[in-house]
């Protein structure tokens, strides 16, 4: 069953039926579902869909013109092209005047065998391409690769997209349709884990316990999601030992860069470009605090992948465990007592989308421009604060606590909210709560006599 995406398949759709050409580039970190996306677009259209492998560059082409030669029933008639340049100006006439969509899936591969094909394509679709209904499609899993050699103005191939898709690991309220039988709480467990890639997603069963299927597809040796993030980094990266030890830094509390340099043992400026390579691999993220009336503070780093922040987090710093097939141990001892706490900052960023979602749906009490968490110093208090959610616009702002506890909220939760923000100088102010379990009455009485207090249990927004 193909789930979510409709977005990306509507605007392929859209560009299809254009009926004229397209370049189309797309790109996504490896697993997050692109072939697939591809697969289910190419359904009931003319199209001949091309995987690349690391091959080198004779067998890349005689494994192109195959696939090209058996659409077209040629392949007895033609064994092989001679060149790129002669296959692409086949399918140019064969796309003179009816559509046809070619997919080229793993692009760097054939690129990576061929350094003159971006330059090949160039002048082909300058002069030949241009003029058929031909529908390209370049895909890519190397997300640096595809964005410093494709779209980069110093790429040959710079200007000629006609459009660009990220393809981007599924929100929480897209995964959890993989899950219907799993109550709120078991989804956001299970998007804590595996985040929202669809390949990861697919082997959770929602006919057993959550913790269940961690034992038997991660903790388990046997299991490709064992050693997944390992083997993800090594394809990537010439270092992995020392990403894995950034990353490991990060899930274990170290968030600044000197924090971060201090704990593996590498200088800042240095540490600083291997972030910028986990950044671009969208393992983490750089999160600066949003501005409000000019207070900030310097960035932070966090895992930005929920899988790679478990995976770190109760994987790898429990190895020896797991080797000695301790896997009861690990879930009862070394997981479950810490994942209320785990689980508080996912919560945050899911509620932080829902808000997303309510503010295109109008039903705030304004038309929030940003949104984002804020962190800096009270000075009235003259201590660090932190603020989990913050929405504003000019004149308003609305000021968010996000709670993943097995306890109702109480009034002390928001009278603590209203005295931290009060520094705050706003026309309008709002206060937000979310609750994984609810509120006290007392808190529900609060929302009924006043406007100004928006409470979100679950992901379900409250109306008194």
């Amino acid at each position: 069953m193909f789930i979510g995406r409709e977005f990306e398949l509507s605007t392929l759709d859209n560009l299809y039926n254009e009926d004229t050409f397209h370049f189309v580039v797309m790109y996504g970190r490896r697993r997050v579902g692109k072939t697939t996306l591809l697969t289910e677009f190419c359904k009931n259209k003319p199209s001949i869909f091309f995987v690349a492998e690391e091959y080198n560059d004779k067998i890349a082409l005689e494994s192109f013109s195959e696939k090209i030669l058996t659409y077209f029933g040629l392949n007895e008639v033609i064994s092989k092209f001679d060149s790129w340049e002669k296959a692409f100006l086949f399918l140019a006439k064969q796309a003179k005047d009816k559509r046809l969509v070619l997919v080229i899936d793993e692009f760097p591969y054939i690129v990576n065998s061929n350094k003159s094909i971006p330059s090949l394509l160039q002048n082909l679709i300058d002069h030949h391409l241009k003029d058929t209904k031909l529908f390209i499609i370049i895909c890519g899993s190397s997300m640096s690769f595809i964005e410093k050699e494709v779209l980069s103005h110093k790429s040959p191939l710079y200007g000629r997209r006609t459009a660009q898709i990220i393809v981007e690991p599924f929100d929480f309220f897209d995964s959890i349709k993989f899950f219907p039988n799993y109550n709120f709480e078991e989804q956001v467990l299970t998007y804590g884990i595996l985040d929202g890639i669809p390949h990861y997603l697919s082997n959770f069963k929602d006919t057993i316990p959550v913790l269940e299927n961690v034992k038997r597809k991660i903790l388990n040796k046997t299991s490709y999601l064992y050693e997944e993030p390992k083997m993800l980094l090594k394809q990537e990266v010439r270092e992995p030992a020392l990403y894995n030890s950034i990353i490991e830094a990060i899930a274990n509390g170290s968030s600044k860069l000197n924090e971060i340099s201090t704990k593996i043992g590498v200088e800042s400026d240095k540490c600083s470009k291997y972030l910028s390579t986990l950044i671009d691999l969208r393992i983490i993220e750089k999160l600066s605090p949003i501005e409000i009336n000019g207070r900030s503070r310097k960035s932070i780093y966090r895992i930005k992948d929920n899988f790679f922040k478990f995976w770190f987090k109760f994987v790898f710093d429990n190895k020896t465990l797991i080797e000695q097939d301790m896997l009861d141990i690990v879930i009862e001892e070394k997981i479950k007592p810490y994942l209320n706490e785990y689980l508080g900052p996912i919560y945050e960023e899911i509620c932080l989308n829902y808000l997303r979602t309510l503010n295109k749906q109008k039903k705030l009490p304004f038309i929030f421009e940003n949104i984002g968490k804020w962190w800096g110093n009270n000075p009235s208090k003259k201590k660090e604060e932190e603020i989990d959610i913050v929405a504003l616009n000019k004149d308003n702002i609305i000021f968010g606590e996000c709670k993943w506890k097995n306890e109702k909220v109480d009034i002390n939760i928001l009278n603590s909210l209203i005295e931290k923000t009060a520094m705050f100088n706003f026309e309008k102010k709002y206060y937000l709560l979310c609750s994984k379990s609810g509120f006290t009455d007392k808190v529900i009485q609060y929302a009924k006599d006043n406007k100004n207090l928006i409470l979100i249990e679950g992901v379900n927004l409250l109306e008194f």
